[in-house]
């Protein structure tokens, strides 16, 4: 059985990201999770409310992202 060069695209005719940056903004956004909510954890344990918004803000940020790009596979 041959393949056919022919019927073969690459990644760049069909316009598609190639699946190693896919995996690598989902870990970006899942590193902004953990760390959006050790922040938030932490500052509650200090009793700073600004560092417990900026924690949540960073988790929600985090949560979005990995909405978008589940719904984009």
């Amino acid at each position: 059985m041959e393949i056919d060069k022919r019927k073969i695209k690459t990644l760049e005719e069909t316009d598609e990201p190639a699946p190693i940056d896919q995996v690598e903004e989902r870990v970006e956004a899942e590193m902004k999770l953990i760390e959006g909510k050790a922040k938030e954890q932490v500052a509650n344990g200090l009793s700073n409310e600004d560092l417990a918004r900026k924690g949540r803000r960073r988790k929600e940020d985090a949560e979005k992202e990995l909405r978008q790009l589940r719904d984009e596979e």
